[in-house]
């Protein structure tokens, strides 16, 4: 009995915790992937991303933290005589008073409940991952941005992506973006300063290995939220869970980075390389010199 109340609390608290993350401005993030970033003295760089791209909001963990609760019928507490430990029988204007709490309570979580899926939809420009159609949306959505050559549902919110642009750095780059949905937090981010430098950061791949969807929390989720008698339910083992790699290729001067064996000599000058998964300590960074 004690296991079961146990499980049934983790339930309910990790479910809290998936919905949290839901609303939280970082719902899009890697899965497998493989990532490049040819970065030039002149100026010139191409950036590729061929792997999954995940939506949070459309996953099966956002489904079961989204779904609704079956409403438990009222069922008095328990009263007690002035020694406040021997129990009583409630009389009805006690329980009347208990039974309209309750209702009042029942009230604020379906208005909460309300309010945070229309923020979960405002969040992801105006698609509800209720509707089945979302999904192709958001894939429509994607297919019509520059530099996407295949964008392709695969399910529990996971996109397959083959993606390349190349540009000039006169001007700020982060992957990706989704059109209407400025909330999302960037795979990475290229910065060109004034002095000729090109910070390069990955600010969501070290947040999405240590959070969910990737990585073990996500799984614990899964199994508690999906609990059925006391009893974790099983792993979800096409759950989506973030492994990738990221290199860069550059001519210009490394000034500084992260990478756990530094730079090598290629054909194409020299090459940082960083693997991205659940044990990344840090987020990816290289600071580049290019031509002032």
């Amino acid at each position: 009995m004690l296991q079961s109340t146990v499980f049934k609390r983790c339930a309910a608290a990790l479910t809290a915790v998936a919905g949290a993350l839901l609303l939280a401005a970082c719902f899009v993030m890697p899965g497998k992937f493989a990532a490049t970033l040819d970065l030039r003295k002149d100026g010139h760089f191409t950036y590729t991303y061929k792997g999954d791209i995940v939506i949070l909001g459309l996953t099966r963990l956002a489904e079961m933290a989204m779904a609704p609760k079956p409403k438990a019928p009222f069922s008095p507490s328990t009263c007690y005589k002035s020694d406040g430990e021997t129990e009583r029988a409630c009389t009805a204007a006690e329980t009347a008073a208990q039974k309209k709490d309750w209702e009042t309570e029942q009230t604020a979580k379906a208005e909460k409940d309300a309010k945070d899926h229309e923020m979960i939809v405002k969040v992801l420009g105006g698609v509800d991952p209720n509707d089945p159609k979302s999904a192709a949306e958001i894939a429509a959505r994607l297919s019509g941005q520059a530099g996407f050559k295949r964008v392709t549902y695969l399910g529990n919110g996971r996109y397959d992506v083959d993606y390349a642009i190349s540009g000039v750095m006169t001007y700020d780059y982060a992957f990706p973006t989704i059109e209407r949905m400025p909330q999302v937090l960037p795979f990475i981010v290229l910065n060109r300063r004034g002095n000729g430098e090109v910070r390069i950061d990955s600010p969501l791949m070290q947040q999405a290995a240590m959070s969910m969807p990737g990585g073990n929390a996500a799984q614990v989720v899964a199994q508690y939220v999906g609990a059925k008698d006391g009893k974790p339910a099983g792993d979800m083992k096409d759950f989506p869970v973030v492994d990738g790699h990221f290199t860069l290729v550059t001519d210009g001067v490394i000034l500084s980075n992260n990478t756990e064996h530094g730079a090598k000599t290629v054909p194409g000058g020299k090459q940082l390389d960083w693997d991205i998964n659940f044990f990344t300590a840090i987020s990816p960074m290289a600071l580049v010199g290019l031509n002032p």
